[in-house]
């Protein structure tokens, strides 16, 4: 790929790229683990098991599997603990990332339309975006809820593309896992990718177009295409 990277629209990942939520989320996993009479887990199997909203991270926790299945009774009692856990827990250590606020002013002040898509609940989406005063600058916002399918499937960055008239490829996709990359290469979108997230592995073996330190880098790789 050449740069800069000449796009109409970008979507940002929210867990992880924009928003550090691990301590709110460690603390609600625990407390649901607590409830549920089992043994605590290290924060960073917590950081491992982001990426795929709340229902897979709580099957991740009760199995200690990335794709696991516990019995479904089990997964559910499970779930609306976490839920309830998290709810009360959402806004308390989460913030953003440095260079995130910087980052997308940059972004916003190029003209470019921009999206968060994420697959966490709308229900915990915008309460977070508005608390850490983010909401402002996404013109769409496409959670986990919002569609049928959600990362890694396409169908959220072709739903972004689609709402602002832009091709694909006209749309830059910044996350820091593999789900961000799988959904941007499904869509046909370019990729950067953050460092310093939540990925289960090392991002630079990720098919990612670039790596960038924070977003502010990320600003300065793109330029806008004007209609």
């Amino acid at each position: 790929m050449r740069f800069p990277v000449a796009v109409k629209a970008a979507a940002f990942d929210l867990d992880g790229t924009l928003l550090d939520t691990l301590p709110d989320i460690a603390e609600a996993a625990q407390r649901m683990l607590t409830d549920l009479g089992q043994p605590a887990t290290a924060t960073e199997n917590v950081r491992c098991y982001i990426g795929g909203g709340l229902p897979r991270l709580t099957k991740r926790l009760l199995t200690g599997q990335m794709d696991g299945e516990p019995p479904a009774a089990e997964f559910e009692r499970a779930l609306d603990l976490f839920k309830r856990h998290y709810r009360a827990t959402l806004t308390q250590h989460t913030r953003a990332f440095p260079g995130v606020e910087e980052g997308l002013r940059l972004f916003a002040r190029s003209g470019l339309k921009l999206a968060c898509v994420t697959n966490k609940a709308e229900s915990f989406t915008l309460p977070l975006l508005a608390a850490t005063g983010l909401r402002g600058f996404f013109d769409l916002v496409v959670a986990g809820d919002t569609l049928p399918s959600q990362k890694p499937d396409p169908l959220p960055l072709l739903y972004c593309a689609q709402q602002f008239g832009a091709q694909p490829c006209e749309l830059l996709v910044i996350g820091d896992s593999a789900n961000d990359v799988l959904a941007a290469r499904a869509a046909g979108c370019p990729a950067f990718c953050v460092p310093y997230g939540y990925s289960a592995g090392d991002v630079r073996e990720l098919d990612c177009d670039a790596i960038v330190t924070d977003l502010v880098e990320a600003a300065r790789l793109i330029t806008p295409i004007r209609s």
